[in-house]
C-alpha cells in the first residue's frame, strides 16, 4: 500500500515543533524506515525541499502568479477527493518540470490543480513551500544524512562518502535504507555525474595558515572565476558548474582545447574559468557571468568575452579515483597529463614573506588572493574544512537575498533595499539589508530576477525565494536585537552578484559568530 502524502506533511509539522536537533534526527529517521522502498528517495528530497538531485539542472519553473491561479481554482473543485501519495505528488512534480513549449503554463497549472484539488489546508501548504524550494523546517542536507545513519545503522562517514561521490541524495538514502553498507561500498564514481567541490575556509593570515598546516604549504592563485569541474571519455566532453549545472554548451571554446589538450581516456579535471580583457588581465566577475550564463549567440559573446582555462586539480582518471591520494600526488599526475601553461600558478613555500610577496604579484595580476592547500590533502568532495585556506584581501560574506524593499528618490521603480541572510540550522537568518554597492544596470536587473521569485509582496517589501546570492563587504559585525540573526553588519555593501553560488553555498550564523568574536582579538570589548 502507498504511502500517504498527509504522513509526510505531519512529519514536517513534528520536525517544526521541536528545535532540539536530535528530536529531529529521530522524527525523520522513524519515518524513513516506515517506507516503502520506491518512496524513499522522493520522500527524502520532499523533505529537504527539492525535487531534484544538486547536479539535476531541471526546475519546476512555476511563477507565483501561476501559483495564486492554481490555489484559486481549488475553490472551485467538487468535494470528491482522492488521497495524496507520496508518490503521486513527486511524479507529478517531475511531469510539471519536464513540461516545455508554448503551452506550458497551463499544462504545468492543470498538473498542478490536479494536486491542489485533493489536498486538504495542511497539504497545500507544503506542496507550496516545496514548490517554491522553501521548506524552512529545519532539515537540512547534513541532518538528513544523520537521520539516514539512524536509520540504517551505517556510519555517518561512510553515507557521506557514498554522497560525495554521486551528489544524489535521494538515490544514497535508497541504497543506506535498503542495502545498508553492503550498498554503499559498491557506490562508485561514474563520468560525467559530477562530484561535489572541495571547499576552503577563511584564513586571517600567511602566518595562520602556514601554522596550521604545519609548515611547508602550497599556495595557489584564487581566480576571480568560474569554478569548472571537466569530464571526458573519447570524444565527449561534459562541463559542469560549481553549482554542478552542465553548462558545456555554453563555452564550446573551452570544450575544444579539452578535445585538443586532454586525454581522451576517462578524466575528471577541476580548474577556473576567468575571462580575459585585451591586456591579458582578468575582467570583473560580472563579465564573466555574462559569457558564461550565455544560451544564444554563444559565438559572438565568446570573440566578445573569450575565457582562460586554469586548471588546478586531478580527481579521476583511466578508471581510477585518485580523490584519496594526496595533493602532492594528483599535482604530480597531473603534470604529466596536461599542457603546464594550462595548470594554476604556485608556489610552496613555508616563510611568510614568500607567501605575502605572492599574494601581492596575485592581486597584481588582477586575481582574488591564494588558496592554501596541505600537500598531503586528501580531496574531500562537498567539504568544507581546513586543508584548504583562502587568503583574501578584505573579509566578505556569502549572503542570500530573501525580501527586498521598493526604493525611493533616484531609487523608485527599483527593488533596491535587499534583505540579506545566512543559513542557520536550514533557516535563513537576516543579517542585515543594503542598497549600495550596485550600478544602475544591476538594480535593473535585480528588480527584475527578484520579481520573477516572488513568494508574496505587499506595499513597501517582495518577498522572493533565496535564490540570489550576493558577496557581500563589511566593516564589522555587531550584534544586534532588530535581526533575527542576533548579528548586524556594519556599513554593508554588495561587492559582487555570484551567479554561481546556490542558497545552500552562503555563509553560516555559526561562522559569522567565530567572524564576531575574532575581531575582539584586535579590538576591546565593552
Amino acid at each position: 500500500m502507498e504511502t500517504s502524502f498527509n504522513s509526510l506533511v505531519q512529519t514536517c509539522k513534528a520536525i517544526e515543533s521541536t528545535t532540539k536537533k536530535t528530536e529531529k534526527t529521530k522524527i525523520i529517521a522513524d519515518y524513513l524506515n516506515k517506507l516503502n522502498s520506491d518512496e524513499i528517495a522522493p520522500a527524502v528530497l520532499l523533505l529537504i525541499g527539492q525535487v531534484f538531485p544538486e547536479f539535476d539542472s531541471r526546475t519546476l519553473e512555476v511563477g507565483w502568479n501561476s501559483m495564486k491561479r492554481v490555489l484559486n481554482s481549488r475553490k472551485q473543485t467538487t468535494l470528491i477527493k482522492e488521497t495524496l501519495t507520496i508518490k503521486r505528488v513527486y511524479n507529478t512534480l517531475i511531469e510539471v518540470a519536464n513540461v516545455q513549449g508554448v503551452k506550458s503554463r497551463r499544462l504545468k497549472e492543470r498538473l498542478l490543480v490536479s494536486l491542489i484539488s485533493d489536498s486538504n489546508s495542511y497539504e497545500v501548504e507544503v506542496l507550496v513551500k516545496i514548490i517554491f524550494g522553501e521548506m524552512r523546517i529545519g532539515v537540512n542536507e547534513g541532518l538528513m544524512l544523520e537521520a539516514l545513519s539512524v536509520a540504517s545503522g551505517v556510519s555517518l562517514n561512510k553515507i557521506k562518502r557514498a554522497l560525495m561521490l554521486t551528489g544524489d541524495i535521494g538515490e544514497i538514502a535508497l541504497i543506506s535504507l535498503t542495502q545498508k553498507e553492503r550498498g554503499l561500498s559498491g557506490v562508485k564514481v561514474e563520468l560525467f555525474v559530477p562530484l561535489k567541490p572541495m571547499l576552503a575556509e577563511i584564513a586571517e593570515t600567511p602566518e595562520g595558515i602556514l601554522k596550521e598546516h604545519g609548515g611547508k604549504t602550497v599556495f595557489e592563485y584564487k581566480f576571480d572565476g568560474a569554478r569548472v569541474q571537466i569530464h571526458r571519455l573519447g570524444d565527449e566532453v561534459k562541463i559542469f558548474s560549481r553549482r554542478l549545472t552542465d553548462v558545456t554548451e555554453s563555452i564550446p571554446d573551452i570544450v575544444k582545447l579539452v578535445r585538443d589538450e586532454f586525454p581522451k581516456k576517462g578524466i575528471i579535471i577541476e580548474g577556473e574559468l576567468t575571462a580575459i580583457g585585451s591586456t591579458g588581465k582578468p575582467l570583473p566577475f560580472q563579465d564573466l557571468m555574462r559569457r558564461f550564463t550565455r544560451i544564444k549567440e554563444i559565438d559572438s559573446i565568446a570573440e566578445l568575452i573569450p575565457l582562460k582555462l586554469h586548471i588546478f586539480d586531478l580527481l579521476f582518471y583511466d578508471g581510477r579515483l585518485l580523490i584519496d591520494e594526496s595533493y602532492e600526488t594528483r599535482w604530480e599526475f597531473l603534470k604529466k597529463l596536461i599542457n603546464n601553461n594550462l595548470l594554476a600558478e604556485r608556489t610552496i613555500t613555508d616563510n611568510p614573506k614568500e607567501v605575502a610577496s605572492f599574494f601581492e604579484l596575485a592581486i597584481n595580476e588582477g586575481h582574488e588572493g591564494l588558496i592554501a592547500k596541505r600537500l598531503d590533502s586528501t580531496y574531500s568532495p562537498g567539504a568544507r574544512g581546513k586543508a584548504w585556506l583562502k587568503l583574501k584581501p578584505s573579509d566578505t560574506l556569502d549572503l542570500a537575498i530573501i525580501a527586498a524593499d521598493w526604493g525611493s528618490g533616484r531609487r523608485r521603480g527599483w527593488l533596491s533595499n535587499y534583505h540579506l541572510a545566512a543559513l542557520n540550522d536550514g533557516e535563513y537568518k537576516i543579517i542585515g539589508k543594503t542598497f549600495k554597492g550596485l550600478t544602475d544596470e544591476e538594480f535593473r536587473w535585480m528588480t527584475k530576477r527578484l520579481q520573477a521569485l516572488k513568494i508574496t509582496e505587499n506595499t513597501f517589501t517582495v518577498t522572493v525565494k533565496p535564490e540570489v546570492i550576493v558577496e557581500v563587504a563589511y566593516n564589522e559585525i555587531q550584534k544586534s536585537t532588530k535581526y533575527n540573526s542576533g548579528f548586524a553588519l556594519r556599513f554593508a555593501r554588495i561587492k559582487r552578484i555570484r551567479s554561481d553560488k546556490g542558497p545552500k553555498d552562503i555563509d553560516t550564523i555559526s561562522n559569522i559568530r567565530k567572524k564576531y568574536k575574532k575581531q575582539f582579538t584586535k579590538k576591546d570589548k565593552l
